[in-house]
């Protein structure tokens, strides 16, 4: 009999579980309490660790439930400190998370999907097709990960002293094509007894799927990243295929409309910087235009190359005359780092690189072995 993976469950759900295995009424939430607790504040990877737990009842989960985390495929990290994750969660079933360390911070860069279906001409993950939505649970595993690698759980450590401080879901896939379960998701990321994360310190990212942005708002209340990269349709059309289906305009009316949308609850704006594509000083005065009234920050990413890009990088120059028009129209718009770019984590390479590589190994591999059984 296969195990059920406890990690993911709502607390009505984990209540459930414990039920199963006849513990019921309040103490079944009681235990679901206390398991919840170890699960998520001290990151318990064995029931045997739950010391409040009867060692009957241990003995019962043990034999029923697992918390078991996704096989660690690679693990790198960055001569920048960047850390970067190859997890896998079944046979095909693979995907990427990224930990990115700062003076003041630090962000887990976690996935929705494993693969995509947006085609983002500019982004090495979308050269991958989509396999499958993620679980809550696997999506909650990735955060799980990150704090086993960091000893990084929130019982008994000082918000101020965790390595983990801000979750983006911004690896791969688009999280709005997978609501529930990222809803579901960040329930127990944001939860005080959970992973103890305000909303404020998690952000969703989306490429526009315009119906589901007001549900977001309301349903789930992180803050919201678009990504936009362009200001004209006609660019965007390419770069962004689903601007066919949502143009600029409409996407923007969305982001006006988003539920709590205020000065303290800024929209980020991603906007890669490509070379003669969407740099110039009139698509920065035509950003600012369409982006008139919304309490926005605008992220400048230089664009991460990859074996095969169809573009290059503006040049530092261009990036900083772009800036410069966005900053005098009143909007904060930092260019951002490029960060683990040795060890293709930076925004838009997570994933293909690692299956492109691994590929190769195994192809050459085989060959190998072919030339040793060849006749001398």
């Amino acid at each position: 009999m296969s195990l059920t993976s406890l990690i993911g469950l709502t607390r009505p759900e984990l209540a459930a579980a414990l039920a199963a295995v006849g513990v019921e009424g309040k103490d079944a939430r009681m235990r679901a309490g206390q398991i919840w607790h170890w699960i998520y504040q001290r990151g318990a990877t064995s029931f045997e660790a739950m010391t409040s737990v009867s060692k009957a009842l241990r003995a019962k989960l043990a034999e029923r439930f697992t918390l078991e985390r996704p096989e660690i495929v690679e693990a790198q990290l960055s001569e920048d400190g960047t850390r970067k994750w190859l997890l896998r969660f079944g046979p095909g079933i693979e995907v990427e998370t990224v930990y990115i360390p700062e003076e003041d911070r630090g962000t887990l860069c976690v996935s929705s999907q494993v693969g995509c279906t947006l085609n983002c001409r500019f982004c090495h993950t979308g050269t991958q097709k989509l396999v499958r939505n993620l679980t809550a649970g696997e999506i909650v595993a990735q955060v799980l990960v990150a704090r086993d690698a960091l000893a990084d759980y929130p019982a008994g450590k000082p918000t101020e002293l965790r390595r983990v401080t801000n979750v983006v879901m911004m690896g791969m896939g688009e999280p709005l094509y997978n609501f529930d379960n990222v809803k579901a998701a960040i329930q127990i990321m944001a939860d005080g007894e959970g992973l103890s994360l305000s909303k404020r310190r998690i952000t969703l990212s989306t490429a526009g799927v315009v119906p589901m942005i007001a549900r977001a708002g309301e349903e789930i209340g992180a803050m919201l990243a678009v990504s936009l990269h362009a200001a004209r349709d006609e660019v965007r059309d390419v770069l962004v295929p689903l601007n066919k289906k949502y143009d600029i305009d409409t996407l923007l009316a969305a982001c006006r409309a988003y539920p709590g949308l205020s000065n303290a609850r800024r929209i980020t704006f991603e906007y890669v910087m490509l070379k003669g594509v969407n740099d110039s000083i009139a698509d920065a005065k035509l950003l600012v235009k369409k982006l008139a009234g919304i309490p926005a920050k605008i992220n400048l990413i230089p664009f991460n190359a990859w074996p095969g890009a169809p573009y290059e990088c503006s040049d530092w120059a261009e990036i900083e005359k772009f800036a410069d028009v966005v900053n005098a129209a009143g909007y904060a718009s930092p260019v951002r780092t490029p960060r683990g770019r040795d060890i293709m984590a930076a925004c838009g390479q997570l994933k293909s690189e690692s299956v492109k590589e691994r590929a190769s190994a195994k192809f050459a591999a085989l060959r190998s072995a072919e030339l040793q059984r060849m006749p001398g």
